[in-house]
């Protein structure tokens, strides 16, 4: 199982292959449109993420230690950017999750290039897959 860091910096790499934000945008797309959907039964208001403009359900469950999320969105582009983090966070152990940074995402240049409502639904995304990575800590 590889690290978050080295997770991350595959993605940067990936990323620096594109010279304009169109084609890292594309690129994103294609990510949500590769993510397999979500069974409908983990398609709940509990599973809903608050505070996204679009509509994002996040499962997780813990095997062996380790916690793994799957999601869907009616977006492709969010569902591309939670793509993005389930590869770099699912599998890894909850105190990883919990203390990660995911500087991939400023490196990448997602940040700067989203509207503040897309920023603040990637925020919300992040904080729900910390809570759960804190919520299994403690069991």
């Amino acid at each position: 199982m590889k690290s978050v860091a080295e997770i991350e910096k595959e993605i940067v790499e990936e990323f620096e292959l594109f010279d304009e934000w169109s084609e890292k945008y594309q690129y994103i797309i294609e990510l949500g449109q590769k993510l397999p959907s979500l069974d409908e039964k983990y398609k709940t208001e509990e599973n809903k993420i608050k505070d996204c403009q679009s509509s994002v359900w996040l499962n997780s469950y813990e095997k062996d230690g380790r916690i793994f999320f799957d999601a869907d969105s009616d977006s492709t582009f969010v569902k591309g950017e939670i793509a993005l983090l389930i590869r770099v966070l699912s599998g890894q152990k909850p105190e990883d999750i919990v203390k990660t940074e995911l500087e991939f995402i400023d490196k990448i240049g997602l940040r700067q290039h989203i509207a503040v409502t897309r920023a603040n639904g990637l925020a919300s995304m992040i904080k729900q897959m910390k809570l759960y990575a804190v919520a299994f800590q403690k069991t």
